[in-house]
């Protein structure tokens, strides 16, 4: 959904009963008392559950807090699953780039060199649109995902199994004119990646989870991350996923948001892609700086391809000091999550809570719980 809104709108995770992660981790420590704070303080605010960890240099810590499963009474536990949303837009733009490193594309093609026709139709043209610019989303493409018709099938009519093709989306998408001539201006939108999808099957004849499966989650051992296109349910130790009103929205067909957000991890699974990708380990140097190299416009996020960068406060007043990191993040229905790297690779958080109300989103309304946790866990974990 709209992710680049979500670390200032989240604030957070927490609840009453911390319980420190029992992996068979060499470097694992005990969490801080500040990150205990912050997640506890998330789930007093309303979040029924939050999982949370956190590295400094090689040493780890993790937190579950609350509920995994509200009808059932489950703990919450670091190594449940949950669905990661738009933090899945990483991992494409991380395969696109492999791919221009290997010579096979370059990310400055067009659109319409790897998919003829596909984005044509009331002003779109995919012969101006770039590659690139789907991935730092400057290529003026309509969401439709902002759309409350477009999720009646499921928020009206309950039909949680309900399928959208990425070419259904995309085609929903072209029958609105451009939002601004590409690379003119900047604007979130699912289509983008959901064209990015379609690029990396273009390329390899390969389906686009194969290939993060095969260049990613294989070599990386992340063994909890799944990439469903269908399938309604989530598999394995999962948390359980809320709106507002309590109802749970587990259930809930991954199809309409495939390259876009599709992807079901675990924060271990999470961090460990992180680390690997911010510290240069799956790119080539020249992939690495155009993958971290920031969009310029007013108002706009610092972001670069699936990615933004971010400073963050450490304390308060006028000597704040601040911190600089790479951030992820992803909101659908029923989960939150936000991962942060600092630019130095030493430190990361990773935090992930089972409350998102789509529903509430699509009114313009706040569609998780007031809650000043992500802060507090934001300077636990990265600051000094």
């Amino acid at each position: 959904m709209r992710a680049t809104t979500l670390v200032a709108g989240l604030c957070a995770v927490a609840v009453s009963g911390v319980f420190p992660a029992a992996a068979a981790d060499r470097a694992s420590a005990p969490p801080s008392a500040g990150l205990t704070e912050a997640v506890e303080q998330t789930v007093a605010d309303g979040f029924p559950g939050v999982v949370a960890y956190a590295r400094r240099g090689e040493r780890v810590s993790r937190v579950a807090a609350g509920l995994a499963d509200t009808a059932t009474g489950e703990r919450a536990r670091p190594d449940q699953r949950f669905r990661i949303a738009s933090n899945t837009k990483s991992f494409v733009s991380t395969v696109l780039l492999q791919l221009e490193g290997e010579g096979r594309l370059s990310l400055d093609d067009s659109v319409e060199r790897w998919l003829p026709g596909v984005v044509q139709g009331n002003g779109n043209a995919g012969r101006d649109i770039t590659v690139r610019q789907l991935l730092n989303h400057t290529s003026g493409i309509y969401d439709p995902t902002d759309e409350p018709e477009f999720f009646a099938p499921y928020l009206e009519r309950q039909e949680w199994d309900h399928v959208y093709t990425p070419r259904e989306v995309i085609a929903r998408a072209v029958r609105h004119k451009p939002l601004f001539a590409p690379g003119s201006g900047w604007s979130y939108s699912n289509t983008n990646y959901l064209l990015a999808g379609l690029v990396v099957e273009a390329v390899t004849h390969h389906s686009a989870p194969s290939e993060i499966r095969h260049r990613i989650l294989a070599p990386l051992g992340l063994k909890d991350t799944s990439f469903p296109v269908t399938d309604p349910a989530i598999h394995g130790p999962h948390l359980h996923g809320y709106d507002l009103a309590g109802r749970d929205m587990t259930r809930f067909s991954p199809s309409y948001d495939w390259t876009a957000g599709a992807m079901i991890s675990t924060v271990d699974d999470l961090a460990r892609f992180h680390r690997a990708l911010f510290t240069g380990r799956l790119l080539r140097p020249a992939q690495q700086r155009e993958l971290l190299t920031t969009v310029q416009f007013p108002k706009a996020p610092a972001y670069g391809l699936g990615v933004q960068h971010m400073d963050l406060p450490c304390g308060s007043g006028p000597n704040t000091e601040r911190i600089s990191a790479w951030e992820t993040d992803g909101a659908g229905p029923g989960f939150t999550s936000v991962s942060f790297t600092t630019t130095d690779g030493e430190r990361q958080l990773v935090l992930a809570a089972n409350v998102y109300d789509l529903g509430a989103e699509l009114k313009d309304e706040r569609p998780i719980p007031e809650s000043g946790g992500l802060g507090k866990a934001q300077a636990a974990a990265l600051c000094n």
